[in-house]
């Protein structure tokens, strides 16, 4: 099986866990730690190009686990994140991944965090090794194994 294929359906797998979860999932700092995964992995390889931030947005404005939230609260939080990781990419993703760490203290919270920056980092198709290590670093952040998620 191609690897594109597997990684599609992991990723619908685990979109599958996150509605089963979803009324779990309802905490400020489930919200801000989401939305901090979702800005890490849009700037994976150091940048946020506006198409990608676009793109990124229009998932979170779709997911359904994420609509416990309001869309334009959670866009407000992306992009404050994006605009910390775009200043200073270095400085902002140690604030970032402290954020995501934020949920280590509950399991669950923090599994869905790591899974929503899998699923957004493969929303395009391709999973690459920018987006693979920033995944891996919040996973050490949350407390959670990386091999967990296939990611070594």
């Amino acid at each position: 099986m191609p690897i594109w294929n597997q990684l599609r359906q992991s990723a619908q797998g685990m979109q599958t866990q996150l509605v089963a979860k979803k009324n779990d999932l309802k905490s400020g700092s489930f919200r801000d730690a989401s939305m901090a995964m979702c800005a890490l992995v849009a700037a994976a390889d150091g940048s946020i190009d506006p198409e990608e931030r676009r793109k990124v947005a229009g998932l979170i404005s779709s997911n359904e686990v994420l609509s416990n939230f309001p869309a334009d609260q959670l866009l407000q939080i992306f992009n404050g994140y994006c605009d910390k990781l775009t200043a200073d990419f270095d400085f902002g993703k140690v604030g970032v991944i402290q954020d995501i760490g934020k949920t280590k203290k509950k399991p669950a919270e923090a599994r869905a965090v790591i899974q929503i920056g899998i699923i957004i980092g493969g929303a395009d198709g391709s999973f690459d090794k920018d987006e693979q290590n920033v995944v891996k670093e919040a996973c050490f952040a949350v407390g959670l194994a990386p091999s967990e998620f296939d990611l070594g």
